[in-house]
């Protein structure tokens, strides 16, 4: 029982000093509907074209380029690599990501909700 206490207080104590960094990890990857590994090489490129890297990918350690990118970009670069929307151990492992995000649909129609009878 104690172990189990001092492994929470520990965990605990990581996600303090953390400063909030997963949240800010997991709310880009909330707004991401497919992600990338690609060479640092075409993420530079990227970069050079106007995208703006993420800030929250420079207070992982190291330090990860992370980039939103369309679609059709991110399937001109022959070294990208598919990877799970979700936090594990190959995404947090690349150096450089390409997010795509969602595509904007329709809007939603919000009104009264029909009553049934």
């Amino acid at each position: 029982m104690r172990s189990r206490v001092l492994v929470r207080s520990w965990d605990y104590r990581q996600r303090r000093h953390a400063r909030g960094v997963w949240f800010r990890l997991r709310r880009i990857l909330a707004d991401a509907a497919l992600a990338y590994a690609i060479p640092r090489e075409d993420a530079l490129g990227l970069m050079a074209e106007g995208l703006r890297a993420e800030p929250v990918g420079q207070e992982l350690h190291p330090p990860r380029l992370i980039l939103f990118a369309s679609r059709g970009r991110i399937a001109k670069i022959a070294g990208a690599r598919p990877l799970h929307v979700r936090l594990e151990a190959e995404l947090l492992a690349a150096e450089c990501l390409a997010l795509i995000p969602f595509e904007a649909g329709p809007p939603v129609r919000r009104g009264p909700t029909p009553t049934r009878r």
